[in-house]
């Protein structure tokens, strides 16, 4: 595995824990803030990187690897917001269901052995997703 795919899985696997040092401190008043209407709170972006973690970036890297020509569906973040009430939920919960789904997509882009121009086609749309 070459060193700067190598770099971006250790700055997806630090996500989490970063976030988590960035609310450790913060009040579940400050949490569920929003500076506007058309903006996520601190809960709200947890469960939204919940969310698209299991719903989008599994499903993509799953039909990447998989698929010869895979589709890859949208993910309508801002519709899910609404439709599961993400400032109502835990964001210590919504936190380690993210951590999770993200160590194992980790994982599995880590274990990922594919060559050529198909491989490297797909690498950037995963570093665009980031």
């Amino acid at each position: 595995m070459d060193t700067e795919f190598q770099t971006l899985l250790d700055s997806l696997a630090q996500t989490p824990e970063i976030i988590a040092r960035q609310i450790a401190t913060l009040s579940n008043e400050e949490l569920r803030r929003k500076n506007s209407e058309d903006e996520f709170s601190a809960v709200e972006n947890v469960c939204h990187l919940r969310d698209l973690e299991v719903e989008a970036y599994a499903l993509r890297i799953n039909r990447i690897l998989n698929e010869q020509e895979p589709s890859l569906p949208d993910f309508d973040g801002g519709r899910v917001a609404v439709e599961r009430d993400y400032n109502c939920q835990d964001i210590q919960e919504a936190l380690e269901a993210f951590a999770l789904a993200r160590k194992q997509n980790v994982n599995t882009l880590g274990s990922w052995r594919r060559q050529g121009s198909r491989a490297r086609e797909y690498s950037r749309e995963l570093d665009a997703s980031a």
